[in-house]
Order: structure tokens, then sequence, then C-alpha cells
């Protein structure tokens, strides 16, 4: 052979050694994303959830994408973006709230859902059990009992003590709310609290709950856990400043926004952990082996500039019990 053929023919190889290399290469994981609310709202939970994923060993862009999807806020559309990403033959599917993780399971019955969620997930049948969950979806549950609705009366009722009637707003059409209203007025009648009950399924409803609120003379205000409330938290915060009403919140972001006490688990390690359970679906393990987990830790936080604009004060031993005093 010529050397001149000889270079040819190698050049050739070389030519196609690198195309036949690239083409063996796995094919980048794909998971896709779904949260009913918006993506500017939840900017602090999609950190979380990287910090999830690089703990699993996985980093977006490196070695896994993400498809993000957002409702809105508008219930309606979850079931064609949760459709869009089984089309997109995603390999894990996370859902961000009550009701996105309703929408995964009623739609896909193969594809991985790690669910972040406010129910109880065994009772709205999401999964079978918490340590052994079956099917295709776990994740993680921030449940409020009604020992966590008595632990939020009680801090409240140490700020305003002299509270006869406390509101709790729920969004009537979120699977947990039944069971939100019962644990809290349990935990209302235990410590012989009057509760008044106000809906808001949407944002526009906020405006006629508090002023339903103001009209039947709530002295203070729990709102419930709700990936709608949570989105809008700026919204609420704002209208219980506009009320002058003592608000308690389910999570530390509402008194970051300037919200007046939480207490509840944190969001941002259940989306952590949440990054955590997809990194190891992607590895292999299966959902139905992996248990649904529940907070380990509840955090109150009091913001007592708010405090301080409504008149208030907060007794020194639950300063000394809070986790974070923003000041």
């Amino acid at each position: 052979m010529k050397r001149r053929e000889f270079i040819t023919l190698l050049g050739g190889a070389a030519a196609v050694w690198p195309r036949a290399a690239r083409a063996q290469q796995p094919a980048m994981p794909v998971i896709g994303f779904l949260r009913s609310t918006s993506a500017n709202a939840s900017a602090d939970l999609m950190a979380a959830l990287r910090r999830g994923l690089t703990e699993a060993g996985y980093t977006e862009g490196q070695n896994l994408a993400i498809e993000y999807r957002w409702g809105e806020n508008e219930g309606e559309r979850l079931p064609g973006l949760v459709a869009d990403l089984i089309r997109r033959q995603c390999a894990v599917i996370i859902a961000g709230g009550d009701a996105v993780a309703h929408v995964a399971k009623a739609a896909t019955a193969s594809i991985p859902i790690v669910f972040a969620t406010g129910e109880d997930p065994v009772k709205v049948g999401l999964v079978a059990s918490l340590n052994r969950p079956g099917g295709n979806l776990t994740g993680i549950s921030f449940y409020n009992s009604a020992d966590l609705h008595s632990k939020q009366l009680e801090f409240l009722r140490e700020v305003v003590p002299k509270a006869a009637v406390i509101g709790l707003l729920v969004n009537p059409t979120q699977a947990a709310a039944e069971s939100q209203q019962r644990d809290a007025q349990v935990a209302a009648r235990a410590l012989g609290q009057q509760i008044l009950i106000v809906n808001a399924s949407s944002e526009r409803d906020f405006d006629m709950a508090f002023a339903t609120l103001a009209q039947q003379r709530a002295d203070a205000l729990l709102i419930a856990g709700n990936a709608l409330f949570t989105g809008q938290r700026d919204r609420l915060v704002a209208l219980a400043a506009r009320y002058a009403l003592p608000t308690i919140y389910p999570l530390r972001e509402f008194v970051a926004a300037g919200g007046m006490m939480n207490y509840g688990g944190s969001l941002t390690d259940a989306y952590r952990q949440v990054g955590v359970y997809a990194g190891r679906i992607l590895r292999g393990e299966k959902p139905a082996d992996l248990p649904v987990t529940l907070p380990t830790k509840f955090e109150l936080v009091i913001n007592l500039k708010t405090v301080k604009a409504l008149g208030l004060t907060v007794p020194d031993k639950l300063l000394v019990a809070a986790d974070e005093v923003i000041e």
C-alpha cells in the first residue's frame, strides 16, 4: 500500500472513530419538573433541588438535563404539562405540590414520580404506606397533623393572648383541605379556641377572604400549607399587613417576605431531599422501595419588625424557643 493511500485510510478511520465513540456514549438523563406556581416564586426551591441532585451525583448541564414546566397558578394547565413531560420521555418526574402529584399519578403508572406535598399521602391515595410506598411514587410530605396545628395556635395565642376568633385560610380545591380544616378544629377545641374558616382557591379570592375575616372580626389568622399560598406569599403577607391581622404561616418563606411568624418544616430542605431521591432513582433504585419522608425538624421563626408594627410583643420564653428571630 502506498504511503498516501495509508495516510488517507488512517485519516478516514480517525474521522470515523470519534463519531463512533460519541455514538456509544450514554444519553444524558432528563428529569421533568412541574410546579403549579411560577418560576419567579420558586427560585429558592430550584436551588435546593439542584443541591440535592448534586449530593446524589448529578449536576444540571453536565450529566443531567431538567425540563421545567410551570402551572402559573392555573390548575387546568397541569394535565397538559404533565402529558408534555411524558412525551419528552423523562426518566423521573418531580411533582412540586399537592395538585401536581395527583395529576402526575393519574397520568402515568410507569415513570417514577417524586413528590413534595402537604397532604397525608396515604390518606389521599398517593402511596400505599409511608415505609413501602408501592407503585411509582415516593417523596416528601408536609402533612399538617392536629399536633402541628395545635402548636401553631399555641404560638399565635402567645403573641395575641386575647384573640377570641382565629381565622384559618385554606384552599378548598386541594385534597388536603378537609383534613386541614378538621385537624385545625380538633386543635382549636382542645385549646378552647374559636376557629373561622375562609377559603381561597385562586389569587382572585384573596381580597374577599380577608374582607370576610375583617367582617367577622377575626383577631388573628393561621394560613394552611398550600402551593398556591406559598407561590403568592408576598400578596398574602401584604394583605395581612393591610388588615393589621397577626398571622402565623406554615413556612419560613412567608416570614422572610415580611410575615409575622411561622412554625413548620423546612420547604427548601424538602426540595433538597426530593433532588436526592430523584438522583437515587436515576441510579437504579425504585420509588416503591424509597420511604416517604416526613419533616424531622420544625422551625419557629419570628419577624420582630412585623410584630412591633402590629403593636404586639413577643413573650421572652417564645423568643428563646425561636429557631430564628428576624429584626
